[in-house]
């Protein structure tokens, strides 16, 4: 058995991820009614999103005590680079909305959920989640919370004697042994995931909101092919691309199928640790990133509100879509805090034309049908950027210190 789990690890990840996908999606087009395959996909994205809390915590909290020298230089240029290209995002999509109007066709169906009434609750809602007991952050996956505790904590044990640390460091390995074994099982998953999205949605949905969905997803490739490496070149002062494409490779595919940023922290930890990244940097960076990181998701509220506004006649100035822009961008940093992610902060973006709620709830319907492909897209988007971002930051630092930047 251990030859045989050998000889499995020691073929590349993601050739094995592209046979899952490949074998996945022709059995979704071939037998759709082998309904039992999906669950593979259940049980790997139940697997990670059970494991990442406890990683964010344990990793957390073990680097925070046991650093021997402060990280926060990194940190802080890894939160400017993703308050920054949020901001980046929403405005990318304002403007190609502009160029690029679509308009929707709305019916009376509504989507079945509770939007924020305004940007006080989604920041009320950021604010509850910091100081929420931190027993039901865990259970809950409150990654806003996690952090909090851990990182207070972390700061509290840094005077505990060495047996502790050596104890905390110890459960942060196992957890990190776990998920590697997690991980491994990502072909198995994939193909499952893959096969369920295929059997079930079909190649309908790119036809009927055609026009819409091209709009959104190449806003988001926009960003992560021609911003995002703008943002790396300032940070390494050499060809961006190799990064990107590694990134891509090493997040962006798991995140497409999972459609989880949280279920991909534990993929993002692993590529940090693969190429060589501070432990004590990248467990602070990447869970943060998970929460306030969110291009895919302020460019969805931002071309949806556009779109709202051109299919009832509502002109749009310059002023106006700058702030919406800003909008999109801090609401979308509080979009992990509300049920229903990105989709249901849109109500609050469309009061800024006066749009009714009525009508704002059936653009969120229209945004529940194409979620399959809108919500991985940004996810991919979303955790990639998290690793993209995060390595950008620490490799600048290793520049100015005269260090070899590998990858």
């Amino acid at each position: 058995m251990k030859n045989l789990w050998n000889k499995w690890t020691g073929i590349a990840l993601v050739k094995r991820i592209i046979v899952g996908l490949i074998l996945g999606a022709i059995l979704g087009v071939a037998a759709p009614g082998a309904t039992s395959i999906a669950i593979l996909g259940d049980v790997f994205v139940g697997a990670l999103k059970a494991i990442a809390p406890l990683l964010v915590f344990f990793l957390v909290l073990s680097s925070l005590c046991n650093a021997g020298k402060s990280h926060g230089g990194v940190i802080k240029t890894v939160v400017a680079l993703y308050m920054f290209s949020t901001v980046l995002a929403a405005v990318i999509a304002v403007f190609a909305s502009m160029i690029f109007p679509v308009q929707l066709t709305l019916t009376n169906a509504a989507a079945d959920a509770s939007a924020p009434q305004g940007i006080v609750e989604v920041l009320s809602n950021l604010l509850l989640n910091i100081v929420a007991n931190p027993v039901s952050s865990l259970v809950n996956a409150n990654y806003v919370g996690i952090l909090t505790w851990a990182i207070l904590l972390g700061l509290a044990l840094r005077t505990a004697n060495d047996t502790t640390k050596k104890v905390l460091a110890d459960i942060a390995d196992g957890t990190s042994l776990v998920v590697s074994w997690i991980i491994n099982l990502a072909p198995f998953g994939i193909f499952g995931l893959v096969f369920n999205t295929v059997s079930t949605n079909g190649l309908d949905i790119f036809t009927t909101y055609g026009r819409l969905l091209l709009l959104l997803v190449g806003s988001m490739l926009f960003i992560y092919f021609v911003t995002n490496p703008l943002l790396v070149y300032w940070c390494i002062r050499k060809n961006p691309y190799p990064l990107i494409l590694h990134c891509l490779k090493k997040s962006a595919i798991t995140a497409f199928f999972t459609r989880s940023s949280a279920a991909n922290i534990p993929v993002n930890m692993k590529a940090c640790e693969e190429m060589g990244l501070d432990r004590d940097t990248y467990s602070v960076t990447i869970p943060l990133g998970a929460t306030i990181n969110m291009d895919g998701a302020a460019i969805t509220i931002t071309v949806m509100t556009m779109a709202t506004a051109f299919t009832l006649g509502i002109h749009v100035d310059i002023p106006t879509a700058i702030i919406l822009s800003l909008l999109a961008a801090l609401s979308a940093c509080g979009a992990s805090g509300v049920a229903g992610g990105s989709l249901l902060l849109i109500p609050m973006a469309c009061s800024l034309f006066g749009i009714s709620d009525d009508i704002s709830m059936q653009v969120v319907a229209v945004g529940f049908i194409i979620g399959v492909i809108q919500d991985s897209v940004e996810t991919a988007l979303n955790s990639s950027s998290d690793l993209l971002l995060s390595a950008s930051a620490e490799f600048r630092q290793w520049r100015l210190e005269g260090k070899e930047i590998k990858f």
